[in-house]
């Protein structure tokens, strides 16, 4: 078999593939507190590898193909934090490859697990900060390295071709407030928040983006400041966002707002979504809920109307031995998981009316049908 014919058929399977998977759910949540602003959770753990990474993973796949960088019989090889890894190694047993992943040896077990239960090599190393070093050795020794770091923001064609931001507003379109006022992320290697951020100017569209970080992240205080230097203030227990570094592909003119989260209060939104949508979902699932409920907090107080989007990032299984688990929790020195004070009427209170403050953010839009 000639290497193009090789190519062509992994396209295929690739292409295949794609046919064969459905749109991920977009879940409406109606909260008492909040009777004028409907929630909606895009549910990407639900793709056959369990995360929003599957639509990343392909979309590197395709890049490293159509660029003539991955051949038959390379080994594959990139830097994760676990969720990427599995839906690499998932595309590469799909095309014969081998794989190898570069994870922080604090990776969730479950994940590791799953890298290695479709077939990659977990390659673990001790310090997070050295992964890319890591991942660049073994591309130096002939591996093929997809690099989502790196490559997040090209890779994905942010125009349209069912991406993420164009999957959602499609299914909005027949909602009351079809165009949201804030669409939520978090920022891993900043290529969900680059796509969004882009469509939603590609469409003219008025609705805002707001990044969900864990506090003290380096993309917030590089958003900031606009420094593509800043480094972190503290780590994270949240896996997937909260990164040491601001990463290649974090677009800073994209995102209008960040906000960013403490480790216990993404914990405790991990519980409430659980308890409000009968299934467990990740830390950073519930970094983004948080923000989620600030913003709508904001709105209430503003007398605004409107709808909010998220995103429901991965499957909550794979931390059932790390951010499900008390005794780990209380081991690292991380309170008991509870609702910041403010949000404390958020998820179960009845609505009630809180002072008007005397100013509210000019971006907070106001919508034409407002209520009175």
């Amino acid at each position: 078999m000639t290497d193009r014919a090789w190519l062509a058929g992994a396209m295929a399977q690739l292409r295949q593939e794609q046919a064969r998977s459905a749109d991920t759910h977009l879940l409406r949540l109606d909260l008492p507190a909040f009777p004028d602003i409907a929630f909606y959770l895009k549910d990407e753990a639900s793709h056959p590898t369990g995360s929003l990474k599957h639509r990343l993973a392909r979309s590197l796949f395709l890049y490293a193909l159509c660029n003539g960088r991955l051949h038959r019989g390379q080994t594959i090889v990139d830097a994760s934090s676990g969720s990427t890894a599995i839906s690499e190694a998932w595309f590469a047993r799909l095309l014969g490859l081998p794989f190898v992943a570069v994870m922080p040896a604090g990776t969730a077990p479950r994940k590791i697990a799953d890298v290695r239960a479709l077939g990659g090599v977990c390659d673990l190393v001790d310090d997070p900060a050295t992964v890319h070093e890591r991942a660049r050795w073994h591309a130096e020794r002939g591996a093929c390295h997809l690099d989502q770091f790196g490559l997040a923001e090209r890779a994905t064609d942010w125009r349209g071709n069912n991406n993420i931001a164009e999957s959602m507003l499609a299914q909005m379109a027949h909602e009351p407030d079809a165009e949201p006022t804030w669409v939520v992320c978090g920022a891993g290697t900043g290529g969900t928040s680059a796509t969004i951020g882009r469509y939603l100017r590609y469409r003219g569209l008025q609705t805002q983006l707001c990044v969900a970080d864990p506090a003290g992240s380096a993309f917030a205080a590089g958003w900031r400041t606009r420094d593509r230097a800043a480094t972190a203030s503290r780590g994270t227990v949240i896996e997937g966002i909260g990164r040491p570094r601001v990463e290649p592909g974090f677009v800073f003119e994209v995102v209008d707002r960040v906000i960013e989260v403490e480790d216990a209060h993404s914990i405790a939104g991990m519980h409430a979504l659980e308890g409000l949508l009968g299934r467990r979902y990740g830390g950073s699932s519930g970094t983004n809920f948080i923000a989620c409920l600030r913003l709508a907090a904001t709105m209430r107080a503003c007398g605004a109307r409107g709808s909010i989007v998220g995103l429901l990032c991965d499957r909550g299984e794979r931390y059932d031995e790390t951010l499900y688990s008390p005794a780990w929790l209380r081991e690292r020195g991380i309170a008991p998981p509870a609702l910041p004070a403010e949000l404390d009427d958020a998820v179960s209170a009845p609505t009630r009316t809180g002072a008007t403050p005397s100013s509210c953010p000019s971006r907070i839009r106001r919508p034409r049908n407002l209520r009175t």
